[in-house]
């Protein structure tokens, strides 16, 4: 798939971008390319191919879930200016 100039450009003004001539011309060469190489890869066949997330068959290592901070809500919430419950109380914005 090719792009025109024009093409460019009406992108270009539709992203709001100034773009001069010699721009357009290196935007058209560019968007072209990239253009033609999905058109590449789309037309691969993959049916049968499962996806993967990773080419390698390997796993993550994880640390265990521990706590390491203990609970500091009623010194948070000393600073707050109101609060109720346990909870911050904050002004209401929306209607």
């Amino acid at each position: 798939m090719s792009i025109d100039k024009q093409d460019v450009q009406k992108i270009a003004h539709l992203a709001r971008l100034a773009l001069t001539e010699e721009d357009a011309v290196q935007y058209q060469h560019s968007l072209s390319s990239v253009l033609s190489l999905v058109e590449q890869m789309q037309s691969v066949d993959t049916d049968g191919v499962a996806p993967l997330s990773n080419p390698l068959e390997m796993t993550q290592r994880l640390r265990e879930d521990e706590v390491t901070e203990g609970n500091q809500r009623d010194a948070f919430l000393a600073n707050a200016p109101q609060t109720e419950a346990g909870l911050f109380l904050v002004p209401q914005v929306i209607e």
